[in-house]
């Protein structure tokens, strides 16, 4: 009898243990949106494609954290998740989000697979697909955040960011000339050198014996880099024009602008959530980042969906010349329960600030664990409820 009951006992718990397994769904498919169609495989409920690690931990659906009855977006990352380097060097980055930006094979059925090629060395293909939002726009976003209790107070996260779209093609000569290419004369150029990061260096073919290219195993010419860089500068990107985070004991949104058509690495101009006030600016030549709201961490509604609804109009740019044409305005209403009653509290009142890159194209929503700063503490939320539209009554 004591057997009997240790069999039934166990295979309860085997049980038990496969239905909370399936409660939790790892999402482990990735696109590299920038370089990469995404299959239909990867593409999760027709709107996003996840990108960064692959552990199965990282991102899930997750049936046990509900939001209106239906499953939400599990992410996580551990102490050794970060798989990135930081801005600055030695500094490591953590990376587990779904992009609503992407492109599939079906939105460049009219390209020639030339194009879609030299798009892809470009690494701007996803501008072919849906979800960037051009500069110079008015854009209303919403989106819902579950945070635990057991949030440590020293995260370092951004959990919704508005990401750039650098102008790849956009480089600079070793003259100092900054001029956009076409994706056929960026990859002439890259016929000629590569760049690691925004630097160009030249490419050295190796040739045989008898004087003939030697191939690599992709069928390709086979080359190295100089040691030294040409002079040549990409366009890279920089950080997100508008991100939601929680850092150095904060809730904070910090807005980032930057006029300059192709981004300066070395100006990391990112004003300090620790150090500044709600509303201030820091500035260089090209470039602003603006404290646009912060509150002490310890005060987020903690265990129960928080919705945000928000506003963006962007910044409008000249091009080239680096001006702002219209400067951008941002609007956040954050709605959480308390005590029974609905909270919809103004967090950002039509705030006029600069922000968005000089980027053709303008920026796209993502949103999970980019975990920044070289941290390494353990990190896990939900999300859900993503909606963006023209106008405040789309997003409802």
């Amino acid at each position: 009898m004591k057997n009997k009951i240790f069999v039934v006992a166990l295979l309860s718990i085997i049980i038990i243990g496969n239905v909370a397994a399936q409660r939790l769904i790892p999402l482990t498919k990735r696109v590299n949106v920038q370089t990469e169609l995404a299959p239909a495989d990867a593409i999760i409920d027709d709107e996003w494609v996840a990108v960064g690690t692959k552990a199965e931990h990282a991102i899930c659906l997750d049936s046990t954290t509900l939001f209106q009855g239906k499953p939400s977006f599990r992410f996580e990352l551990r102490k050794e998740d970060n798989t990135l380097a930081g801005y600055s060097e030695g500094e490591t980055k953590g990376r587990a989000e779904l992009s609503y930006a992407y492109v599939t094979a079906d939105d460049v059925k009219n390209l020639t697979a030339e194009q879609i090629e030299n798009s892809m060395q470009a690494k701007n293909i996803y501008h072919h697909g849906k979800g960037i939002c051009g500069q110079g726009s008015t854009m209303y976003y919403r989106f819902s955040i579950y945070v635990p209790s057991t949030l440590p107070d020293d995260v370092n996260t951004i959990f919704a960011q508005w990401h750039g779209v650098p102008n790849r093609t956009v480089v600079q000569t070793p003259e100092g000339i900054v001029k956009q290419l076409s994706d056929e004369e960026f990859a002439e150029l890259l016929q000629k050198m590569d760049f690691k990061n925004d630097t160009g260096y030249d490419k050295i073919y190796r040739n045989d014996t008898d004087g003939k290219t030697v191939l690599d195993k992709t069928g390709k010419p086979a080359f190295k880099l100089s040691k030294e860089p040409n002079g040549w500068l990409v366009d890279q990107g920089g950080y997100p024009p508008l991100a939601f985070s929680f850092s150095d004991g904060y809730f904070n949104i910090k807005a980032n602008a930057n006029r300059r058509f192709l981004n300066d690495k070395t100006d990391r101009t990112n004003i300090s959530t620790g150090k500044a006030s709600t509303g201030d600016v820091r500035k260089s030549n090209y470039k602003t980042s603006t404290l646009v709201y912060k509150n002490d961490l310890s005060q987020f509604p903690k265990n129960q969906w928080v919705t945000f609804y928000t506003q963006i109009k962007w910044n409008k740019f000249s091009g080239i010349s680096g001006k702002i044409e219209d400067e951008g305005l941002i609007d956040v209403m954050m709605s959480y329960d308390k005590k029974g009653k609905e909270i919809n509290e103004h967090i950002v009142d039509n705030m006029k600030v600069s922000v968005g890159n000089n980027n053709k194209e303008g920026a796209y929503f993502k949103f999970g664990i980019y975990r920044v700063g070289n941290s390494t503490v353990p990190v896990s939320y939900n999300l859900a409820n993503y909606k963006e539209g023209l106008t405040p009554e789309s997003i409802k």
